[in-house]
């Protein structure tokens, strides 16, 4: 019997490797002759670097970088077992996480230091980088990123522009011929889950600026902003991709990505599980067990769970779901192919309480399960 092990990490709590041991643990003392395979997995948010480098016998290199307000702080990015792909989670460098709330701007913040993470990879040898965008604190549609990567940026004095949201809307002259000399022989691949277009009411600055600190009247400067700097990129050659799918994502990162490095925007979890080949791990397989922290209908929109179970469904192998919270809607779930849904908190406790037991209790809902399995 060939069990699948496949879960996304429990936030705040465990891990996506330690998940796929816990629930290994717990099903290896029903069925101890199984083979196990373990694929922790993410969806191309926070924890991405993390669970591909365990998935493949990677390493996480850290790196001193620019943070969003301009000082340094200790970033990080995985590289995978292979040693040819490097994955990078913008949040590393630029993420809103790092910006103490009562500092948060979106004018000022930039993207530099995830450009000085690609510069990192790139210098080292890296040709295929994955991108996650999410949960960054800028607004400066990648500009701060590709000055990093050496696009010189200047304004209408021909001096260099101030980084930040903001001072988008005084650049006026753009010149990306000394852009990092790798890029041209590198493969970008960009999860992103979001369709936002770059500007407008559904855009960036419209719709991600309020968290990140902006103002209804920053707002509108921010939306101007990089409205021009879309303007500037056209001017030099690049194609419009104001209205295209995702370049509001991340603060418009989106279309930096797209524009300068060529990127493709797909969804995380198809990144994530193509790159970890997870077709091929999952061949022959009798289940498939996947689980986040929370499983509900928000689930269905692009998280490692459905991702998970789609592929299952293409080789027709069922699929058992465990969360550490199961909502009222999680039930939504059976009806895309997820065979049952399991929650591991046995009974009422606080939060703290069950994020300090959630290994326990995986362990113990694990074996439970593989009883009922052992009964079919």
């Amino acid at each position: 019997m060939k069990i699948v092990i496949a879960p996304d990490s429990f936030k705040e709590s465990l891990s996506a490797m330690q998940v796929a041991n816990a629930i290994e643990t717990g099903f290896k003392q029903v069925l101890p002759n199984a083979q196990y395979i373990k694929v922790p997995v993410a969806d191309g948010g926070e924890g991405t670097v993390q669970s591909v480098v365990d998935a493949t016998g990677g390493k996480i290199i850290t790196v001193s970088v620019q943070g969003p307000l301009g000082d340094t702080v200790n970033a990080f990015y995985g590289v995978m077992g292979q040693g040819k792909t490097a994955i990078i989670e913008m949040a590393a460098a630029s993420g809103l996480h790092l910006v103490d709330p009562s500092r948060r701007n979106p004018l000022l913040t930039s993207s530099w230091g995830t450009g000085q993470l690609i510069a990192h990879a790139l210098d080292h040898g890296i040709r295929h980088i994955i991108i996650g965008l999410g949960g960054s604190a800028t607004n400066d549609a990648g500009a701060g990123m590709a000055m990093a990567l050496g696009a010189i940026l200047l304004d209408e004095h021909k001096q260099p522009l101030a980084l930040g949201g903001e001072a988008l809307a005084d650049l006026a002259y753009l010149d990306t011929s000394k852009l990092h000399p790798a890029i041209a022989e590198c493969q970008f691949d960009v999860a992103c889950d979001v369709d936002n277009p770059l500007c407008g009411a559904r855009g960036a600055s419209s719709i991600f600026g309020p968290q990140k600190g902006a103002t209804p009247y920053m707002v509108k400067q921010l939306d101007a902003a990089l409205n021009h700097y879309a303007d500037i990129l056209v001017e030099n050659g690049y194609v419009d991709h104001r209205l295209t799918s995702g370049s509001g994502a991340a603060g418009g990162m989106g279309l930096s990505v797209m524009s300068l490095l060529e990127a493709t925007l797909r969804p995380g979890i198809e990144i994530v599980l193509e790159t970890l080949k997870f077709d091929e791990q999952i061949t022959g397989a009798d289940l498939v067990i996947t689980g986040e922290g929370r499983l509900d209908s928000q689930t269905l929109h692009g998280k490692t769970p459905i991702g998970v179970t789609r592929a299952a469904q293409r080789h027709n192998i069922p699929v058992i779901a465990i969360a550490g919270c199961v909502s009222h809607d999680a039930n939504q779930l059976l009806a895309h192919g997820i065979t049952a849904v399991f929650a591991v908190v046995p009974r009422a406790m606080p939060l703290n309480e069950a994020l300090a037991e959630s290994e326990y209790n995986l362990t113990q809902a694990a074996i439970n399960i593989a009883r009922l399995w052992q009964l079919k």
